[in-house]
């Protein structure tokens, strides 16, 4: 039986082919409001693109946890035997919507997981540590790898001023500019958590915690003449693996690890724990096997599932808390208001966004409330006195000790090393994978004064003078 074509508001289309006008050759008329709302529609077709990330791909798949960790997490979702399904959006970071997939830069592995308890959201990258420590320098970093608003082109100079200006930024720019700064596909690349959270378990103590996901399929990146010859014919190269993977029952997988440290271990940790721009040790804080995590289902409309997922680190569940690392807390704030201001201030109703369990709020009014989150009789606010929802002490977090003193702390002035993390990895490279590192670095410094290639360069040789001195030579090609 035939449909009947109707407007938003279910009313009947008689006539989806032509404008109603003032005669066959006049003006069209106000009152054609089929038209109106078709324009208007295909005008809204488009929301604002995020303002990083902006380049992704997504999926479907389920975490299911195989070993027991609940000395550290009364999480239900971190609990042997539980199997959550989740959405795992994949992303670049500094390219806009139609940026290449190929192109040298982090990517994003960002994942919603439906648990029982709530929403718990996992905002992480393919790298364990990020470019920065401190959210006050997050909007600066991204204008530095962004367009110039002048000539509306990206400037290698921006982005190496940046760096230079910022030397802990300096193992975040050797990973990027590694052989893994450009992965073959996103089924061929690890995924972290890369902030420090909390793990909080039955008893009240907490943990602290680095979450990991690392790809069964094996690490397989591209080099920069590789990815220019994929880019030239295809510029969507991750998502079209990502989905005929899928399609064709080749579901990736990551095994899901952590690693821990306890409080007095933090207590006496040579480094800042909770600085983004740093790695545990893995000999001195091991890998726990967790449980491992699939997609098997691609989305079946890309803007509904994928560019109107919402993700932000404030998601989380009993069992799982934060850490008084810089960056996380200002995410905590900034991925929130960024998808009310993008998506909508309702955009938790969203298919994609909405948690599987029963949500009771005091929320009214505004767009894109459809009513789904409706108060109990007239209880729309609280306290009252008509059996609506009420909070629950239980689900408070043990307390956290912090510091008495509150003021703009330079963290330069603590933990000041920005060097060994770079210097190990640096090492443990091989020959072939250094002259590409410093080929890379050489080619993405075209353009780039000479004063800020001098910093750089006394970058590197604090790092390694071999590391120094390689570069330079690339440069003098």
């Amino acid at each position: 039986m035939t449909k009947q074509l109707n407007t938003a508001s279910g009313n009947p289309i008689s006539s989806n082919q032509f404008s109603i006008t003032a005669g066959a050759t006049g003006p069209v008329l106000l009152q054609d409001y089929q038209l109106i709302e078709k324009l208007a529609f295909q005008n809204r077709e488009r929301i604002p693109e995020r303002t990083v990330h902006a380049k992704g791909s997504g999926a479907y798949g389920v975490l299911e946890i195989t070993e027991d960790i609940s000395r550290y997490t009364k999480a239900n979702v971190l609990q042997k035997g539980e199997k959550t399904k989740l959405f795992l959006r994949f992303s670049t970071v500094a390219g806009e919507a139609g940026a290449a997939d190929a192109e040298r830069d982090v990517r994003g592995f960002a994942i919603k997981f439906y648990t029982k308890e709530g929403n718990w959201d996992l905002v992480g990258n393919n790298t364990p540590t990020f470019f920065i420590k401190d959210g006050m320098k997050f909007p600066d970093f991204i204008h530095s790898q962004k367009r110039d608003p002048r000539t509306h082109l990206r400037s290698a100079n921006a982005a190496w001023d940046f760096w230079t200006l910022n030397p802990e930024t300096m193992h975040q720019v050797m990973i990027l500019m590694s052989d893994r700064g450009i992965p073959a596909s996103y089924r061929h690349m690890h995924g972290f958590g890369s902030h420090t959270y909390s793990l909080i378990n039955q008893n009240g103590e907490r943990f602290w915690v680095k979450f990991h996901f690392k790809t069964r399929q094996g690490i397989k990146n591209l080099t920069n003449e590789e990815a220019a010859k994929i880019i030239a014919v295809d510029r969507e190269s991750h998502q079209r693996d990502l989905y005929e993977a899928i399609d064709r029952g080749e579901f990736p997988q990551w095994d899901f690890k952590i690693q821990i440290m306890s409080q007095e271990e933090a207590n006496e940790c040579e480094f800042n724990p909770f600085d983004l721009t740093k790695i545990w040790p893995h000999s001195k804080y091991p890998l726990i096997n967790v449980g491992v995590l699939t997609l098997n289902q691609n989305p079946k409309n890309y803007f509904n599932e994928v560019e109107q997922a919402a993700f932000s680190p404030s998601n989380i569940v009993p069992g799982i808390g934060y850490s008084p690392d810089r960056m996380l807390q200002a995410r905590i704030f900034s991925y929130p208001d960024a998808q009310r201001y993008r998506v909508g201030v309702h955009y938790q109703q969203l298919e994609v966004n909405k948690p599987i369990v029963e949500v009771n709020n005091y929320y009214v009014g505004g767009a894109m409330n459809n009513g789904s989150y409706a108060q109990e009789k007239s209880a729309y606010y609280e306290p009252n006195s008509n059996g609506g929802p009420v909070e629950n002490a239980k689900f408070a977090e043990p307390d956290l000790a912090i510091g008495e003193i509150a003021q703009r702390f330079n963290h330069r002035e603590y933990y000041a090393d920005y060097y060994t993390d770079a210097r190990s990895l640096y090492a443990i490279l091989s020959s072939d994978e250094k002259a590409r590192l410093h080929s890379n670095i050489a080619q993405s410094m075209n353009g780039v004064s000479d004063d800020i290639i001098q910093k750089a360069l006394n970058h590197f040789r604090l790092i390694d003078p071999a590391y120094a001195d390689g570069v330079k030579a690339a440069l003098a090609k």
